[in-house]
């Protein structure tokens, strides 16, 4: 279903649904600060196998992000980090960025890549971060499949294309069309992976 949610003040009725729908294994997709995304609950297990089946890649190798709330899902989701590292997090998000950390025990073993890594994403937008706020741990979220960006920031054309592979498209509004820059934050040097909508001026 196609599903209108209002940017600044999201009805929680329709919030409700998108959890609903999340905890029973649904996959949605929802509105970030930069481009729309694929997401589902980080425990469901098929649904993670849906999005994997959905993007035709393996679920170990695929580039997968967990979208939390803020940084107080840090310190269960990823290995300890420096008080550094920390700051500079806090600095840039929530924000257009996907952090690469190490990935503590707690991250669901099917989302285990060889590398043990994990993108951290705090989208500065409110109803990704209300749905993340009331499903109480972190959604999973990968990006679209195929090359379209265009057709990806329409709600109505993105519930044409994907409304037989998916359970709720949000319409959040017209979404952007540059992806978040990606930062490796996993090495001594901080690597940036991609340079998308988020400006990275960190000097070593």
């Amino acid at each position: 279903m196609l599903l209108t949610i209002h940017p600044d003040n999201p009805n929680p009725r329709h919030i409700k649904t998108v959890i609903d729908c999340l905890l029973s294994g649904g996959i949605i997709i929802y509105p970030t600060d930069t481009i729309y995304g694929l997401g589902c609950d980080i425990f469901q297990h098929k649904a993670i196998e849906r999005i994997a089946r959905i993007k035709n890649i393996d679920p170990s190798k695929a580039q997968l992000s967990f979208v939390c709330y803020d940084l107080s899902d840090l310190s269960k989701y990823t290995k300890s980090i420096s008080t550094p590292l920390y700051r500079l997090l806090k600095t840039y998000l929530p924000g257009p960025y996907t952090f690469i950390l190490p990935a503590s025990k707690e991250v669901p073993k099917i989302l285990h890549s060889k590398k043990n890594t994990i993108g951290l994403r705090v989208p500065d937008n409110n109803i990704a971060r209300t749905i993340v706020h009331d499903l109480s741990h972190p959604l999973l979220s990968a990006s679209l499949p195929g090359e379209m960006v265009e057709e990806y920031t329409d709600p109505e054309l993105m519930y044409n294309n994907f409304h037989k592979l998916v359970d709720i498209v949000i319409d959040g509004g017209i979404g952007g069309m540059v992806p978040s820059t990606i930062v490796d934050c996993t090495k001594d040097t901080y690597e940036v992976i991609r340079e998308g909508a988020g400006v990275w001026e960190y000097e070593e």
